[in-house]
């Protein structure tokens, strides 16, 4: 399928936060299907990752860190099973070694522990920080390539799902996921991917772009723990 030629103008960005990122990420009790059910060693370790965002609130190098619990798993070949997160936010890009090792304790268990920094952004994804979270991790050659082709998609997002905020985390280090999308959504889960997946111009250009960059988007959907 040939990319559709319709241009979507890129969205109004805003300056790079001036932060630096960790994002945590979990495989605890991932689901066989979509839909996370209760666990509890998910609800353990949830709490134990809600103990460790209080403490690492009180560092002065720190200045937000949030938990997130999946509410929605795409069963997507080579989808991670992230479902336990946190992301933790600095006061500078460069997240401080003593961040990252409070962050994750070995008995932590994190399957990922990948500090970023942000190269630009739409709105303000921490405001209100209630709702439905999108953590899009991409697979991509590299990161300049993914952060260009996010930028080129951005135009049809806050056109056609009425996302109105987009904080892009560049992996600062080798990473599985040389970028991940971390945005609030307008709606619910399922509207956010119903509002994608019925639309020809999703795969027509959406896909199609990713598809010609050799890039993968791989989502899971989160509320706040």
């Amino acid at each position: 399928m040939a990319p559709e030629k319709t241009a979507y103008p890129k969205a109004r960005f805003r300056a790079p936060s001036p932060s630096g990122y960790l994002y945590v990420a979990l495989s605890v009790a991932p689901p066989h299907g979509s839909l996370p059910r209760h666990s509890a060693e998910r609800d353990d370790a949830v709490q134990e990752c809600l103990s460790l965002a209080r403490a690492l609130t009180e560092r002065l190098d720190v200045l937000r860190a949030r938990v997130f619990e999946a509410v929605l798993m795409p069963p997507l070949k080579e989808a991670p099973g992230f479902d336990v997160t946190m992301l933790v936010e600095t006061v500078s890009p460069e997240v401080p070694d003593g961040v990252r090792r409070a962050a994750a304790p070995d008995g932590l268990g994190a399957e990922l522990v990948m500090p970023a920094h942000n190269p630009a952004r739409i709105g303000d994804t921490e405001h209100p920080a209630s709702g439905t979270y999108l953590f899009n991790h991409f697979r991509a050659a590299d990161g300049d390539t993914a952060v260009g082709v996010w930028e080129e998609l951005t135009g049809w997002y806050t056109a056609k799902t009425g996302v109105d905020n987009s904080t892009p985390l560049r992996a600062l280090e080798e990473s599985p996921f040389p970028l991940v999308n971390y945005a609030r959504l307008p709606a619910g889960a399922a509207s956010f991917l119903l509002g994608q997946l019925p639309r020809p111009s999703f795969h027509r250009f959406v896909r199609a772009r990713l598809r010609a960059n050799g890039m993968t988007a791989l989502p899971v959907l989160y509320r706040p723990a």
